[in-house]
């Protein structure tokens, strides 16, 4: 069973900074730093009351093996759920190397596995695309059918290894949309290059060509979008998949003012069709919109569902 979380400690460990959230947790268990450091050492961790100090005020991170190692028993000191603390650390925990950040093939991440696989072959996309996410800001427009209409990206992404001139942006409407019909905008710093199409999946896999190839390290920052090819019924959820984690993510849904769902969640899954291991109800703002805010995101699914009835 996952502990029992206040909700402000919930919202920062949810969206971090790490020593916002370690500071937050540490008050509310009530605890001096010399007993948290008393009760890491009952569990064969050595941790100064200086640097928990530092850590909590954000002047360092904890980045070596035996730091993080005691990141993850002050979990357990602290009574948090599993991971909570360690997924803020983000890229800090897999820094990206000349192999980059530990990632998942498209296929684990998009369903069927076999059209994403003949797809990104279509295109001559290589396993590994050479970036990874630093900032991703996503908003997606229902409209008063209660569809999805129209989706937007600022994408801000870090090259991992040399010679990366282009991003593979994948887009897969609700059961039974037309691909054919979906739109691709490439609106800033890029291009469109390539589009392959799978009907049956209802997916498109599309180059966006950069003006310039990236060296290990730089960054780029992308603005692109798709209007949609709306079905006949209505959107229930919007997932995004991160092959490769992401530093920060944003998404935000709006629903026309004259379709309004009853309940909005969001959720995290490690790959499709498993359960979530986390959700949490949202409301709907003034502006008739939901959002969501997460930081160090491993690599696997994360979205927001509604319920129209």
């Amino acid at each position: 069973m996952q502990p029992t979380v206040q909700p402000d400690l919930a919202a920062v460990l949810r969206t971090g900074p790490f020593h916002l959230a370690l500071r937050t947790a540490i008050a509310a268990r009530g605890l001096a730093l010399q007993r948290v450091q008393e009760r890491l050492a009952r569990r064969g961790v050595r941790v100064g009351v200086t640097s928990l100090s530092y850590w909590q005020q954000g002047r360092r991170r904890p980045e070596r093996p035996e730091s993080l190692r005691a990141v993850a028993a002050l979990e357990a000191v602290l009574d948090l759920p599993e991971h909570s603390l360690t997924r803020l650390l983000g890229p800090i925990r897999a820094p990206a190397g000349p192999t980059g950040p530990a990632s998942l093939p498209y296929r684990d991440l998009i369903r069927p596995t076999s059209a994403v696989d003949g797809l990104i072959e279509a295109i001559a996309g290589p396993p590994d695309s050479g970036l990874h996410t630093v900032v991703h800001i996503e908003r997606i427009r229902i409209d008063a059918r209660r569809r999805l209409a129209r989706r937007d990206s600022q994408h801000a992404l870090r090259a991992h290894r040399d010679g990366v001139d282009r991003y593979l942006a994948i887009h897969q409407g609700d059961p039974g949309a037309d691909p054919g019909r979906v739109v691709l905008r490439a609106e800033e710093n890029c291009r469109p290059g390539r589009i392959r199409r799978d009907p049956a999946a209802g997916l498109l896999v599309a180059e966006l060509l950069l003006d310039r190839r990236l060296r290990a390290g730089e960054t780029h920052l992308l603005g692109y979008g798709f209007d949609d090819a709306p079905t006949a019924t209505p959107s229930c959820e919007y997932v995004r998949g991160f092959n490769a984690g992401a530093g920060q993510y944003v998404l935000q849904i709006t629903f026309d003012p004259a379709a309004l769902p009853v309940r909005c969640h969001r959720f995290a899954v490690r790959t499709p069709g498993e359960p979530p291991y986390e959700t949490e109800e949202l409301t709907l703002d003034g502006h008739h919109g939901v959002h969501l805010v997460a930081t160090g995101l491993p690599p696997g699914l994360l979205g927001i569902g509604w319920a129209w009835d």
